[in-house]
């Protein structure tokens, strides 16, 4: 919304919002000088609950026009063109507008930019939080329906925040949502903060499901899922990978890449590895509880397992591989991806990969040296042999001993 639009009657001043504007919403909810009008789409300020100059803070960086001040006054503009908006407008509301907006003093330095400055009001303002809309009884009702359905607690931690966040975005109760606040939403979290696709899908997955299994509400049948990004993986190079390792001089942080590359490890199976996961008599590792809560078996190198057997003894490693600084837990996963960037940074490698490249780069070097693909969605665990076919994509096409049919031209 451009302008503001301020329509004064009696005790209240009406503020319609014609377009959504997320930034003066959350400055009106979060004053509480009044109630969001679902009806109408207009945020109600009750002049009773109005501190000396709120609303000028609230409105000082924005043009707007206000109506119906006084019974035969014209309608007052601020904020265009630089005129500025009046210091107290509860004054001016009890006494009437003034016959002439003042004007800025004249400096030597006029033609500087401004300074910025913000009130006492607005400062207060721009601390407050949106209160809460999904109150602790609905969070707890949710968390347990996942619990009974043996969701990991990384869903649950999903599914309660994008449901938490979507009420306190709307200001709404979760008994009130309507199918246009969940499509609004959805909206919100595309245009304004961009999230993939897979973060879409986890929104949508976590309203579905609260939506139908807690509060009873068939609001989201109609919701359809945002289409795929059919992105690429970004793979290492051999000799990349050789140079990753050898850079890094930290053990731990050696070994948590190499087993990263070398079986092909998701980055929540790494750091929860233990040392009875290691079979060292077939050269296997277990994956206990991998992504579907489903146990798999994956290679164990045997330059791992001698660097493992010598890790274990130097650092007296009984249970977790990886053990993190609190006792009794593994190795954050944050950690983890910090680990990697800096052995990228280290190895001076400017690709744009993350962690989970390593086990991008390891089903591609497997099919790049004959491994039949069918074998490789086995070690990754793919419930589907097309999510492996993707790797086919990234394979260099001279061991692929395909041929461009440029090269089969005899040159004149």
């Amino acid at each position: 919304m451009t302008v503001a639009y301020l329509f004064h009657q009696d005790d209240k001043i009406i503020v319609p919002f014609y377009d959504y504007d997320p930034v003066l919403f959350q400055l009106l909810v979060r004053s509480g000088t009044g109630f969001w009008d679902y009806s109408h789409n207009q945020y109600v300020i009750v002049k009773k609950n109005m501190d000396t100059g709120i609303l000028g803070s609230l409105f000082r960086d924005r043009p707007c026009i206000e109506f119906g001040q006084q019974p035969g006054i014209s309608p007052r503009v601020s904020g265009f063109f630089g005129r500025p908006w009046p210091d107290s407008l509860s004054r001016n509301i009890r006494q009437g507008p003034a016959d002439k907006l003042p004007e800025s003093p004249k400096s030597p330095s006029a033609d500087l930019a401004p300074v910025p400055v913000m009130s006492d009001a607005s400062c207060l303002v721009e601390s407050l939080d949106l209160p809460e809309m999904f109150s602790p009884l609905w969070a707890a009702k949710l968390e347990s329906e996942l619990r009974s359905r043996k969701y990991s607690p990384q869903t649950i931690r999903s599914y309660l925040h994008y449901n938490k966040y979507c009420c306190r975005r709307l200001q709404k109760r979760p008994e009130d949502l309507m199918a246009g606040d969940i499509r609004n939403y959805l909206a919100y979290l595309d245009k304004t903060l961009d999230l993939s696709t897979s973060s879409m899908n986890m929104a949508i997955s976590a309203l579905k499901f609260f939506t139908k299994f807690v509060l009873k509400k068939d609001i989201t049948r109609e919701q359809h899922r945002p289409r795929h990004d059919r992105k690429l993986p970004g793979v290492l190079a051999e000799s990349e990978v050789k140079i990753l390792l050898d850079c890094e001089k930290n053990p731990k942080h050696r070994l948590l890449l190499m087993l990263t590359y070398s079986s092909g490890l998701r980055v929540s199976e790494v750091v929860a590895l233990k040392k009875e996961h290691i079979d060292f008599q077939r050269k296997v590792i277990l994956i206990h509880a991998g992504k579907g809560r489903k146990d798999r078996y994956s290679l164990l190198s045997d330059r791992a397992a001698e660097f493992i057997r010598q890790y274990c003894v130097l650092y007296e490693i009984n249970g977790w591989l990886f053990p993190g600084i609190s006792a009794g837990q593994h190795l954050s996963i944050r950690t983890a991806q910090n680990i990697f960037m800096k052995a990228l940074k280290n190895a001076q490698i400017q690709k744009p990969v993350s962690i989970h490249s390593l086990r991008h780069t390891f089903a591609t070097h497997l099919l790049e040296n004959g491994t039949d693909i069918r074998y490789i969605q086995e070690l990754l665990g793919h419930a589907a042999l097309r999510t492996t076919q993707r790797y086919t994509h990234v394979a260099r096409r001279t061991v692929l001993k395909i041929r461009s049919p440029l090269d089969t031209l005899s040159p004149n």
